[in-house]
């Protein structure tokens, strides 16, 4: 099949969450699996051609926007797959997956993606309703017809909505057909009516049924709506959204495409992430030989001054901080959790009142607590190394990437059972020594400090932590498993299209 994803952002070109390195890792899992990839997004000001070894396409695209026609440039680049061999039945022998750059200067030749620290871009919805249509203008231009576009989040909605209208009869897309994944529901792309000129669209879909949103232009609703199968990123979170809860005001939405709601669990890149070649911590290891996790410990101890022990459980938590991660659990708990033999390690940034209340922390426990506001991919890499427990007490969350990194480096993760927090983390069992994890269920500062204290308590019993370590390090979330459910979700989307439905 050829397959063309679109995204925002996508690493290793342009980051500002987990949605980069989602759009960074499926296309080299798809084309190991066979599939014929390209992948699209915008040109940012962050996007450097000799960094990323871009060239002109040497082709431009004419897209209408409002009442006017707006050239763009097309870049190309490439992401490298790498992680495994060209086996025999891979219809791609160039390893090599093409990226294409819509390069907009006034749209996206910006010091940030889609805002500054004071807020978004005022000119956002021009920005993606105009990315949406260049996807399009530019598969004409350069001869690409996907069999499927794999649109991702808000920023993309828009592209299933024109497939669906203005480019309808054009048979040029006759059988192309469209995946809609959402990462997190939060972000939806609300604009004010008066916007929909940008799109050169009717006001037909300017209804309940189509992208209007109690007066306001939804533009991720357009991608729910208009799409042939919708996504999200796991399977108890597909359920969650449709109901008031969690479903931001899209829960019926959400339940009347139920049939065509899917959960696939996001992947984790083993080549990244994975402790027995991990080029930023002090010492190798595996569940076969544990050995060089103690190493790890004691240095990223020793950095901040803090004396390791094979005793002392470090607790650590690597999180934008943000209501949604439940950050206010962990201030309500942080004094009696204190007064336990613990060490308790913080690296993240985000609203100020968490900014401030850590530092705070920091300063009231010196000798217990490392807190670093900011955020350092090595310090990252040495946390997950070096800590025993990692905390994720969120209010809700799609699906998380951390504790699938925390699996893979032995450090257990003690989460509340939401999203694919809950599809993932299997509480441990230190009878039957059954599972990978601790969780909870209710959303309360008591659920998680009781949590909290019964890891602590398994923790002194060596022969039974070393067990639940050798199992978290056993889980296998590579990409593979989950391109796998895409690659037969995009049969569904092209049969629905191609039949008609």
């Amino acid at each position: 099949m050829k397959i063309l994803i679109a995204s925002p952002e996508i690493v290793p070109f342009a980051k500002t969450g987990g949605l980069a390195d989602v759009t960074g890792a499926l296309p080299k899992a798809l084309q190991r699996l066979g599939e014929d990839v390209t992948v699209i997004m915008p040109k940012y000001q962050i996007v450097e051609d000799k960094k990323n070894n871009l060239e002109y396409a040497g082709k431009k695209i004419h897209v209408p926007i409002s009442n006017r026609i707006e050239e763009a440039k097309i870049y190309k680049g490439y992401i490298n797959s790498h992680q495994s061999p060209v086996t025999s039945h891979q219809s791609v022998a160039n390893k090599k997956i093409p990226v294409y750059f819509i390069d907009k200067k006034e749209y996206y030749d910006r010091e940030y993606l889609y805002g500054t620290p004071q807020g978004d871009y005022p000119d956002n919805a021009e920005r993606f309703i105009y990315f949406a249509r260049a996807i399009i203008e530019t598969c004409k231009t350069i001869e690409l017809r996907p069999d499927v576009i794999h649109c991702n989040d808000w920023q993309t909605g828009m592209v299933p909505v024109y497939l669906k209208t203005l480019y309808k009869n054009d048979p040029f897309f006759k059988d192309t057909a469209t995946v809609f994944t959402v990462h997190n529901l939060g972000y939806q792309g609300l604009f004010w009516h008066l916007d929909m000129h940008l799109a050169n669209l009717g006001w037909d879909i300017f209804t309940p049924e189509g992208i209007e949103f109690y007066g306001k232009i939804n533009i991720l609703k357009g991608g729910l709506v208009f799409s042939d199968i919708v996504t999200t990123v796991s399977k108890t979170y597909s359920l969650e959204i449709q109901t008031e809860e969690y479903g931001h005001g899209l829960e019926g939405v959400l339940r009347k495409r139920k049939d065509d709601l899917y959960g696939v669990i996001n992947g984790i890149d083993y080549d990244d992430w994975n402790p027995l070649t991990d080029g930023y911590i002090k010492a190798k290891y595996s569940k076969e030989n544990l050995s060089g996790k103690w190493e790890c410990k004691k240095e990223l101890l020793k950095i901040y001054g803090l004396t390791p022990s094979k005793e002392i459980p470090v607790i650590a938590v690597i999180s934008r901080l943000a209501d949604q991660k439940g950050f206010d659990l962990i201030a309500d708990i942080i004094d009696d959790l204190m007064k336990f033999d613990v060490q308790f390690v913080l690296l993240g940034t985000g609203e100020e009142k968490y900014n401030t209340l850590f530092e705070d922390i920091g300063k009231r426990y010196p000798a217990k607590t490392v807190i670093k506001i900011g955020f350092d991919n090595t310090l990252a890499h040495k946390i997950e190394a070096g800590a025993d427990m990692f905390l994720m007490p969120s209010r809700y969350e799609p699906c998380g990437l951390n504790q699938l990194y925390s699996f893979k480096y032995g450090t257990i993760p003690i989460v509340r059972a939401t999203g694919g927090l809950n599809d993932t983390v299997e509480n441990y069992n230190p009878v039957k020594r059954t599972g990978n994890g601790f969780k909870f269920s209710e959303y309360s500062s008591n659920a998680l400090f009781s949590t909290i204290k019964k890891a602590i308590e398994i923790y002194r019993d060596f022969s039974l932590w070393n067990r639940l370590m050798i199992n978290a390090m056993s889980e296998d979330f590579s990409w593979d498993r989950s391109a796998k459910e895409y690659v037969e979700l995009y049969k569904k989307a092209r049969a629905k299209r191609v039949n008609g439905e």
